[in-house]
């Protein structure tokens, strides 16, 4: 009889996951249209770019994971591949989002680097040592505090990999670490007194015309049996990323009006901290920035999030590339599918060789 129940609850399980599936599949793909007001390139060759090779990568992108791609070449699009109007989860992208916002509070000064937990009445569930209390905000934004307990969103590696408590001063170790991430959300709310989500969408997402993002696309998620500090996630297009992307190339300027100082954009996209297990990037200001030839020499920097999302950002060539693997289907719930870096990099790489000298 035991066994006859615990069969039963198992199908009930799968259908419930079925369902939530379908649900999320349907209500995700209403929420986004395929017009544009994108300029795009009269054609692959009158932007300088070789057809046959891009058919190339196309091929190689169709190999992998991936669910969109799309590339902004000298401010038009040159392709997009998949689908790039549907909001799917941003992962670990909303870092460099939220260091957009930080870098203006800073320009304003509402907020200062060198400020301490301390100074911002920062603690947590399991109170900080005096140790850890003299991290400061750049600390924090190098993923660097020496603060290591729990967190929202931590994947069983990050777990796995955290550092003894205690074991490092602020600013002393490179460790990437969602409890610095999810504070980093609750300090901007409580010393601008606003919402990170509302000053995104008014003072970034709607300025950059995005066609598809929404505050129904972000969500605060509590996980109080790790931390009081809420993750605070996306769920954004492809091509709204790529608008985002576009903001960082022009150094924060669209359409005569500075959205994020370009001091802030020149700073937070150099390398402040040397991440030893990663040979292609270091660590900014919430942003990977390159930091090994060629993609050194290109001044590529990039946002980055779990499963194969990024926004890359090749200012050399003026070129935006945007790449996407959808976890919110039911498949991706139970293969989990991704795209690594050497992956992806590996695509931008032949979108590159592409073009023509």
């Amino acid at each position: 009889m035991i066994k006859v129940y615990t069969k039963i609850i198992k199908v009930l399980i799968v259908t419930i996951l079925v369902l939530v599936g379908l649900f999320m599949y349907v209500y995700l793909s209403m929420d986004s249209s395929s017009e544009t007001t994108w300029e795009t390139h009269e054609s692959l060759e009158s932007a300088g770019f070789n057809p046959a090779a891009l058919e190339q990568a196309r091929n190689y992108y169709e190999s992998l994971n991936s669910t969109a791609a799309m590339v902004i070449y000298e401010g038009k699009v040159l392709f997009s591949w998949g689908d790039v109007t549907k909001n799917t989860n941003a992962h670990s992208v909303r870092k460099s989002f939220i260091s957009a916002l930080i870098g203006n509070e800073i320009e304003r000064g509402t907020l200062s680097l060198e400020q301490t937990l301390e100074d911002l009445s920062v603690e947590d569930d399991t109170p900080l040592t005096s140790l850890e209390k003299r991290a400061n905000l750049s600390h924090l934004m190098t993923s660097s505090s020496g603060v290591y307990l729990p967190a929202g969103e931590e994947s069983f590696g990050m777990r796995l990999s955290r550092p003894a408590r205690g074991s490092n001063f602020p600013g002393q170790h490179y460790y990437y670490n969602n409890w610095d991430f999810n504070v980093l959300g609750t300090i901007y709310n409580q010393q601008t007194e606003r919402d990170v989500f509302e000053d995104f969408y008014e003072n970034i997402a709607v300025p950059l015309g995005m066609e598809d993002f929404s505050l129904s696309n972000t969500y605060y998620k509590h996980e109080d049996r790790r931390s009081r500090h809420p993750s605070y996630l996306f769920r954004m297009s492809a091509r709204d990323m790529a608008r985002f992307g576009q903001l960082y190339l022009q150094e924060g300027e669209w359409e005569g009006e500075q959205l994020v100082s370009k001091e802030w954009i020149k700073e937070s996209t150099s390398a402040q901290k040397t991440v030893p297990s990663n040979s292609v990037f270091d660590y900014g200001y919430l942003w990977w920035v390159s930091t090994t030839p060629p993609y050194s020499d290109l001044g590529l920097y990039s946002a980055v999030g779990r499963y194969g999302q990024s926004i890359d950002i090749v200012p050399e060539l003026d070129l935006v590339f945007v790449h996407r693997v959808d976890s919110t289907t039911l498949t991706h719930q139970f293969t989990r599918s991704s795209v690594n870096e050497l992956q992806r990099l590996q695509l931008l790489q032949l979108i590159l060789d592409a073009r023509r000298s």
